[in-house]
């Protein structure tokens, strides 16, 4: 049986968003929504009278918020079977843990009482650096998040350590029944930069053609097994963060993988998944890879 969609909910506008998008995922891929509210609420009993029988505001006001969050998705598609719970931890680890059996885990860009202007939440990029499972990021404009385009977006970098990320973005665009732009970025050494201009231009034109191979053998696997997806397949010249920002503008979901290496607890993020979490102009799925 297929694991269920994790979707972090605190009653934010951006959690909203998260729960809307990933009941529209769930339709798309025959999935089930689990829906979990983290609050730490016991460590403000302290403050009530022993003998009282009143239960603690923050804990009604956490069970009011995931109901209305469940009623919401039901409302959005009835067909889709959801699930809630309130659990008694900090939102960090609820989300990590619950990432050992999910499909995915899906989370607003920003939490509830985060400071205004704040580009990405706390607990969203916390979450989206260490979990075990893909994470995606909820953000941008209306019509990205609906899915107006048509385009899944894959970042392709190193094929041995993005490959997580290309069967992932493969099966999105199956799914969804829309084309994959595959890009990948390329960058002219700078002692390569000489006077002459007939140099450069060689020197570029060479690099290019290097990263468009690149492409072309780490797509070949993705392709053959997904024949039905149409593939657009771009080399750009520039830092692979800036690229993929500029082709997030007209996408309905851009994705990346992060390297998971063994032994490391701290945050494992890369610079592009990084950018892409504070700044893409659509919603941005982080898929781990373990090397």
């Amino acid at each position: 049986m297929e694991l269920p969609l994790v979707v972090g909910v605190d009653g934010s506008d951006s959690s909203l968003q998260a729960v809307d998008w990933a009941v529209d995922e769930a339709a798309r891929l025959g999935l089930s929504v689990r829906l979990v509210y983290a609050f730490l609420w016991e460590r403000y009993e302290g403050s009530r009278p022993s003998f009282s029988t009143a239960r603690p505001a923050e804990e009604v006001m956490a069970e009011h918020i995931v109901a209305s969050c469940a009623e919401r998705a039901r409302l959005r598609n009835p067909e889709v079977k959801v699930s809630s719970e309130v659990l008694p931890d900090d939102a960090v680890s609820v989300l990590l843990h619950a990432a050992h059996e999910s499909s995915a885990l899906v989370v607003g860009s920003r939490g509830r009482g985060e400071v205004a202007g704040l580009l990405l939440g706390s607990v969203s990029l916390t979450v989206a650096a260490r979990a075990v499972c893909p994470v995606i990021v909820v953000r941008g404009g209306e019509r990205n998040r609906q899915g107006s385009f048509g385009r899944v977006v894959v970042g392709v970098g190193d094929s041995t350590e993005g490959s997580a990320a290309l069967r992932f973005a493969f099966r999105e665009a199956e799914a969804r029944g829309c084309a994959l732009h595959a890009v990948r970025a390329w960058r002219s050494p700078a002692h390569e930069h000489v006077d002459s201009p007939l140099i450069v231009d060689e020197s570029a034109v060479a690099h290019e053609e290097r990263a468009s191979a690149l492409l072309t053998d780490a797509l070949r696997d993705a392709m053959r097994n997904h024949p039905e997806v149409d593939v657009l397949r771009q080399a750009f010249e520039g830092p692979a963060h800036k690229v993929l920002l500029d082709v997030s503008a007209d996408a309905d979901l851009v994705v990346v993988g992060a390297v998971r290496r063994h032994g490391h607890f701290g945050l494992q993020l890369g610079r592009v998944a990084h950018a892409l979490l504070h700044h893409a102009e659509c919603p941005v799925a982080v898929v781990p890879q373990r090397v």
